[in-house]
């Protein structure tokens, strides 16, 4: 009996392992350079970005989930905004924005 008393609390460390397992596959491409928070704040105040909440709007996240994680990094393209998304059914995907237009380049 006492076996069956973890059972819950091992299911939900599996989920939770099997959702962080895959928050993996979300980070940026390794040729891929993030800015830090004040190289962020530079680019959008010397309108080289939009603002973030420009890139999100542009991204259907209703469709798409919850919005996690966001950053602004340095392609071979030029800036965009790399956007982990949550949709509710747990799967973790990611968005790609171009920082310059506001144009979701990928995960739409």
């Amino acid at each position: 009996m006492p076996v069956f008393r973890f059972l819950p609390t091992a299911a939900f460390l599996g989920l939770f392992a099997a959702s962080a397992g895959s928050a993996f596959a979300a980070d940026p491409p390794p040729h891929y350079v993030c800015l830090s928070k004040a190289e962020q704040r530079a680019a959008v105040a010397g309108l080289q970005a939009v603002p973030l909440a420009q890139a999100i709007r542009t991204v259907d996240v209703t469709r798409h989930g919850e919005v996690v994680r966001a950053r602004l990094c340095r392609t071979p393209k030029g800036l965009a905004y790399v956007l982990t998304l949550l949709a509710r059914n747990g799967k973790v995907t990611r968005a790609t924005v171009d920082a310059t237009s506001g144009a979701v380049i990928t995960g739409r």
